[in-house]
């Protein structure tokens, strides 16, 4: 369900971009400009789980990446709103030192730019990065080594990073960029540590028909600040743990499902940002299992009587701020479970979600949730849509 998710996501923000039609600005216009590129990332691995820490190999990763985006014209929408910002595609290939263990994972994931300040000649970046990551040597019950770090062979890419780039010529650019990365599967495989690398990307930038872009039409003329709604439906599959004493735990067979919906109410500053309050209700099937559990059963013969509907129902309001961008939007909260009946529920609790709009306020959502910032809830996959957002 994930991996289709994220294919929609790639597949309908590239169908989104060719629909962004050019007005009458020029007569022949351009829609797009674009850019390849290529480089090489060298990281080193955060030892942030003992798997990590106790075992060698993963110290360090060389990864060549390739990359394709583009930036709008200035005779489309998405141009004159959003000049200083590119979008694309990119593949890279994840090569851990010195004597892997963790296997070579290839990544193919969506990213956008967006120029923050300089000149013409030198200027500053921010990007963020999602995909997916196939190829990892999972965990392995039967192996000596615990492998708690990675549970599963695909999971999810997340990036941030900072660039600066220096224009050679029209053409040519060179580009530095100082980034941090994620890999986790969202907690729908066991275990799920996942994997944190910082590191420094060295790269080329080619611009194909590098054509002088249009002035751009005055964007806050054509922006009005106000008052948007968002709806938002998501669901997805999770793994639990549970506690039989003392650093002594078992996971459970199967999966479990999640389900919720988020409604908020959101200002909208201007082109870039929203802001606002949301109403979150979840249904979480493996809530508070702890307190059902059946007596006098442990390992692979644990049981637990079905929950109560309470059990597993939370409601919460959380605060959200949200980064527009064209195509994609990313909203972050930070919020607290009001209606909860057991410890699973009863939650500070933290969202991130990146958001792909499909068709006008429509847009398709992939997120995940945390509690008290680091440990791992579930995934949110879901659809949704904007009302009255004035852009």
């Amino acid at each position: 369900m994930k991996r289709l998710i994220i294919t929609i996501i790639i597949f309908t923000a590239w169908f989104n971009a060719l629909c962004s039609n050019p007005d009458s600005i020029s007569a022949q216009p351009k829609i797009a400009y674009w850019t390849v590129e290529a480089g090489v990332n060298s990281s080193r691995v955060i030892p942030t789980n003992s798997f990590l820490k106790t075992v060698s190999g993963n110290d360090a990763v060389i990864a060549p990446d390739i990359r394709a985006s583009f930036k709008f014209d200035a005779s489309t929408r998405y141009g004159r709103l959003f000049p200083g910002v590119r979008q694309g595609l990119a593949v890279g290939l994840n090569n851990f030192l010195p004597n892997s263990t963790l296997g070579t994972p290839a990544l193919i994931y969506l990213f956008q730019s967006i120029r923050i300040a300089g000149s013409n000649r030198l200027w500053l970046e921010g990007e963020w990065n999602f995909g997916i990551s196939a190829g990892w040597s999972k965990y392995n019950p039967a192996s000596d080594i615990v492998n708690n770090a990675i549970g599963s062979r695909i999971n999810a890419m997340l990036g941030v990073g900072v660039s600066g780039v220096y224009a050679l010529s029209d053409r040519w650019r060179l580009k530095a960029t100082l980034n941090g990365i994620h890999y986790s599967n969202g907690n729908t495989h066991l275990p799920n540590a996942g994997v944190n690398t910082v590191g420094l990307m060295i790269g080329a930038q080619y611009i194909f028909d590098p054509v002088k872009p249009l002035e751009p039409l005055l964007a806050t003329e054509q922006f009005k600040r106000g008052f948007s709604y968002d709806v938002t439906a998501y669901g997805a599959t999770r793994r639990r743990i549970a506690e039989n004493g003392p650093d002594d735990y078992t996971m459970l067979k199967g999966s479990f499902g999640v389900a919720g919906i988020n409604v908020a109410a959101m200002y909208d500053l201007n082109r870039y940002f929203r802001f606002g309050l949301s109403a979150d209700m979840q249904y979480d099937e493996s809530a508070n299992l702890a307190k059902h559990r059946v007596e006098n059963s442990y390992g692979d013969d644990i049981k637990f009587y079905r929950q109560p509907f309470a059990d597993c129902f939370a409601a919460g309001l959380s605060i959200r701020a949200e980064l527009t961008l064209p195509i994609f939007s990313i909203n972050a909260g930070i919020g607290r479970n009001i209606i909860a009946n057991g410890p699973d529920t009863r939650i500070f609790y933290q969202t991130l979600a990146l958001k792909a709009y499909v068709w006008q306020g429509a847009f398709l959502q992939v997120g995940y949730q945390l509690s008290n910032f680091h440990l791992p809830n579930n995934l949110m996959l879901g659809v949704g849509y904007t009302f009255g957002r004035k852009l």
